[in-house]
């Protein structure tokens, strides 16, 4: 896939709307505030016998008599890591689940770099297969697009936990860790994503997925045949046959948006469908609240309604406007 003029133009106007409208909140996090050597005021502190008397706030010491000095915090730029699901069922789909993936990454990118973060992309299968290292600014679009061109399926399984481990254990600052996947690991997600909270890192889910996933039309005696391990099966698929898996869809699903609104994180569960840009509006109108609550169709009838885009969002954290 190739990112044109148009696909630009877009995140452009994306990236305006986050800056203007949703004040930068797309991620629904912060950036980490620490006292140090910036330039916005925190609050005062007593003198002390040895502090530069250029932080003494003069205006205080001339109305009041007292002698305060004036602290300052500085903002520490936020590092986004997008992890992106490069194994094989990821090809599935018109446009394969991959297209979209590497859309929504970057488009998300984009913005954090219009909004001065650090962002990194990082490609897994069964284990991780590149790195985009941590690049901060607009200038490094060009570079970002490319590396996203050139990625490839590949034929392997998915193994979330193992690449985490992997990602978690290389010499980074923690921050926010965006998965965009489909998630069809057989030992779950679970696992990985607990692994990343446990290693202080924020944790935001994108679960995607093909309408032939959520609703397959199959009839009769057929092969089916795992695409990531080739393994296959004979069997019969009859209307309760396509019930039952439906509701094991729907579960899926739903234990996904369980999860995430228990633990308050972010997640989003979307259908290649759905236009990325429209996506990205939702996710910046949910980011935006202070209540955890998704939107769209209930999971229960996803596997037979039209549009499937599930939004929900953790709150902000206590003491943040």
């Amino acid at each position: 896939m190739k990112f044109d003029s148009e696909f630009l133009t877009k995140l452009e106007y994306l990236s305006l709307v986050s800056k203007r409208i949703f004040r930068g909140q797309l991620l629904a996090r912060k950036r980490t505030r620490q006292l140090g050597g910036g330039v916005e005021f925190a609050d005062h502190r007593d003198y002390a016998l040895g502090d530069d008397l250029r932080h003494l706030d003069w205006n205080v010491y001339a109305r009041l008599g007292s002698r305060l000095i004036k602290r300052f915090e500085k903002e520490e730029d936020l590092h986004v890591y997008f992890l992106l699901d490069c194994s094989r069922s990821m090809a599935v789909g018109e446009p394969s689940k991959f297209d979209y993936a590497r859309q929504l990454t970057a488009a998300l990118a984009y913005i954090a770099l219009a909004d001065l973060d650090r962002i990194s992309v990082v490609p897994f299968a069964d284990e991780i297969y590149d790195v985009f290292p941590l690049t901060r600014g607009k200038q490094h679009v060009l570079s970002l697009f490319r590396f996203l061109e050139s990625l490839e399926t590949v034929a392997a399984r998915t193994n979330l936990t193992d690449c985490v481990r992997e990602f978690v254990h290389r010499k980074q600052r923690s921050g926010l860790a965006v998965i965009l996947s489909d998630l069809f690991d057989p030992a779950g997600f679970q696992q990985a994503v607990n692994l990343l909270r446990y290693k202080r890192y924020e944790p935001n889910l994108i679960q995607i997925h093909d309408r032939s996933e959520a609703a397959p039309r199959l009839r009769g005696d057929i092969r089916i045949v795992d695409i990531e391990t080739e393994a296959a099966i004979d069997v019969t698929i009859n209307e309760n046959a396509l019930h039952r898996y439906k509701a094991v869809f729907a579960e899926f699903l739903d234990s996904i948006k369980r999860y995430c609104i228990g633990y308050g994180l972010g997640g989003t569960i979307v259908r290649t469908e759905i236009p990325f840009d429209e996506l990205i509006l939702d996710m910046m109108r949910q980011s935006g609240q202070t209540d955890l609550f998704f939107t769209g169709l209930k999971s229960s009838s996803m596997a037979s309604h039209g549009d499937c885009k599930v939004v929900f969002s953790s709150p902000p954290p206590l003491g943040e406007g």
